[in-house]
């Protein structure tokens, strides 16, 4: 026997010790289970114990460590965790050392649905005092999985109940120096400048961020995910996003090199069709990657024929999209 089954042992004796004058409650399986489970004798005996319990819905603090022991054997069984909340609130117990224990219970099983709803719980209970605990066991969670859903979900939850904004942003920024292609992060950034109580909004927020993302796009102009951010921050303003120049510039300069032209020339056919006229320079740009003979003028042509070839173009440099690239291009005038 190794020292864990020592242990494991000791701890049963223990707790048949402890709860001598309870009578195990057995799971009731019916007269003729189909396929019995075989559990191991700690689990039976520990849920057998806490079905008791649940029965005779003791609040006490046996029955609060009971609850530890079971989740511990099984993180998922939602009835544990709901008694947990019940017998805290009944001991009045201070919520700082739960903190603790789902911290330790993440490190098992971070993407466990019921630790993160006791994890926002307990926050909740504790108000703006927590904080700064959240948002350092979030950052902690997501430094090991960056695109955590949970991780990320009870972030937005805790900037948006109890604050923290003031430094989220610079979080962001950090998160898109170590991965720009960190999809997660670019959408916490939307998540931020969008929502944020302490920056002004979108609008008031748009030329410095417009000027963040496109030396992003220059830098890494295959990463899709700067490309989808530049277009959010011009949500329900076409005009301003066909006028402004740093946009159609950031296009011209990605397709005036040998990088990556898709999501540029994408970019390009969402201006045209919102009525943005390419200048002689981006037809002489555009000549020089056409797919189309070389004695082919896009400056002789309307706006339709111009996107018919610019989808052309698309078909040949994003050949997985090609058949979509196709479609759109028939749907045209």
């Amino acid at each position: 026997m190794d020292d864990s089954d020592g242990e494991e042992a000791a701890g049963q004796a223990q707790r048949r010790a402890e709860w001598s004058d309870v009578t195990p409650l057995p799971q009731n399986d019916g007269p003729n289970p189909v396929v019995p489970i075989a559990y191991k004798d700690d689990f039976t005996e520990t849920m057998d114990l806490f079905r008791a319990v649940f029965h005779a819905q003791e609040r006490s603090p046996r029955a609060l460590s009971l609850t530890s022991h079971a989740i511990s054997l099984n993180p998922g069984n939602y009835t544990v965790w709901q008694f947990r909340r019940v017998i805290l609130e009944a001991l009045n117990v201070d919520l700082l050392g739960e903190l603790d224990f789902t911290q330790s219970v993440s490190n098992g099983n971070s993407k466990n649905y019921q630790l993160w709803h006791h994890r926002r719980w307990v926050a909740e209970k504790l108000g703006a005092s927590s904080t700064s605990k959240e948002l350092e066991f979030t950052k902690k969670i997501l430094s090991l999985d960056a695109k955590h859903y949970h991780a990320w979900s009870h972030r937005q939850w805790v900037l948006q109940s109890l604050g923290g904004w003031e430094d989220e942003l610079n979080y962001c920024d950090d998160l898109l120096q170590d991965d720009v292609f960190n999809n997660s992060a670019w959408n916490q950034r939307y998540f931020v400048i969008t929502r944020s109580p302490v920056l002004g909004g979108l609008k008031n927020m748009r030329e410095s961020e417009v000027n963040y993302t496109v030396r992003a796009i220059i830098a890494r102009p295959e990463n899709e995910s700067s490309w989808r951010y530049l277009r959010g921050l011009y949500k329900d303003d076409n005009v301003s996003w066909v006028h402004d120049s740093q946009v159609s510039l950031a296009c011209l300069k990605v397709l005036s090199t040998k990088s990556s032209h898709i999501f540029a020339l994408s970019t390009l056919l969402d201006l045209i069709s919102h009525g943005f006229q390419p200048s002689r320079e981006f037809i002489d740009v555009l000549n020089a990657l056409s797919v189309q003979d070389s004695d082919y003028d896009l400056a002789e042509t309307n706006d339709s024929d111009l996107a018919k070839t610019i989808f052309t173009m698309l078909e040949c440099e994003d050949p997985i999209r090609a058949n979509y690239w196709r479609w759109r291009k028939s749907k045209l005038p």
